[in-house]
């Protein structure tokens, strides 16, 4: 996605869907903890101006926001720093809920820096197109298990580069690679369990990714991706369980995946 300069000279970027519910269900999932946490990263809001938004990516990669404007359930700001570098820009993240006919909204987020030059440009628009495969999980979760608490998994590996060739190695030896929408898929005996229905088998400019709905270990859904970063490829699985049993059966995952994930590839170092 483009990255565009408003009338004050702030750049911004932009991404959006269309998803089913209400607006006060998708502000449900998009502003509050246990939404986010449900279909994204665990997170924690604290919904008011002034009130602060907490995503955590991993070990030590915590993501904080303070809320600017607060208008549920249609908008709110947030500002951050992604301390990336001494000279990163505040960013302000805008999301947007507007309501369609036929029990839909559109769901935007948009993020605006000040800066004189283009030198984050690269950086937040790979953050638009991360949010485009993000609200591809988003209706999922809408679609089959709104209102749901989520249990989340979020487990990661190490590969060599190029991308295309980790991603084989990564989902040839669990039943995964090659898989197409539509495609009933379970790993095989020697793999953590996890079965469904493929929902999603990437696109021409990234087709290395899987969005799957799962029955097993739980009712859920599975989010598969590879980023090339550094040299490397960090192999990124998500798992978003739903029901009475997904907290153990979340905890019983996250382990299993993380011990086959470090057999078969590097462990992922934690930052100090």
């Amino acid at each position: 996605m483009p990255v565009h300069k408003d009338e004050s000279g702030n750049r911004y970027v932009q991404a959006e869907a269309e998803v089913p519910g209400t607006p006060e269900e998708v502000w449900e999932a998009i502003a509050t903890g246990p939404g986010i946490t449900s279909w994204f990263v665990p997170s924690q809001v604290d919904g008011r101006v002034g009130g602060e938004v907490v995503c955590n990516f991993g070990p030590g990669m915590d993501s904080l926001s303070k809320i600017t404007e607060w208008d549920p359930p249609r908008r709110f700001v947030a500002d951050s720093r992604d301390g990336l570098g001494p000279d990163d820009p505040t960013v302000a993240t805008e999301w947007i809920v507007e309501a369609r006919d036929g029990g839909r909204c559109v769901v935007r987020v948009v993020h605006r820096w000040f800066m004189d030059g283009d030198a984050w440009d690269a950086q937040y628009e790979g953050h638009t197109h991360g949010w485009v495969s993000f609200f591809r999980v988003l209706r999922l979760y809408l679609a089959g298990f709104r209102g749901q608490s989520g249990a989340p998994v979020q487990v990661m590996g190490v590969a060599p580069e190029p991308r295309d060739a980790a991603w084989e190695a990564w989902t040839r030896p669990l039943g995964l690679y090659g898989a197409a929408v539509g495609q009933r898929v379970q790993t095989p005996a020697d793999a953590p369990r996890l079965a469904g229905t493929v929902e999603w088998a990437g696109q021409p400019a990234w087709p290395e990714e899987l969005l799957i709905r799962l029955d097993a270990p739980a009712p859920g859904i599975a989010h598969l991706v590879p980023h090339a970063m550094g040299g490397q490829v960090y192999l990124t699985m998500r798992l978003y369980l739903y029901g009475d049993d997904a907290p153990a059966a979340a905890a019983e995952a996250g382990t299993a995946w993380q011990a086959w994930l470090h057999e078969h590839f590097a462990p992922v170092a934690v930052p100090a």
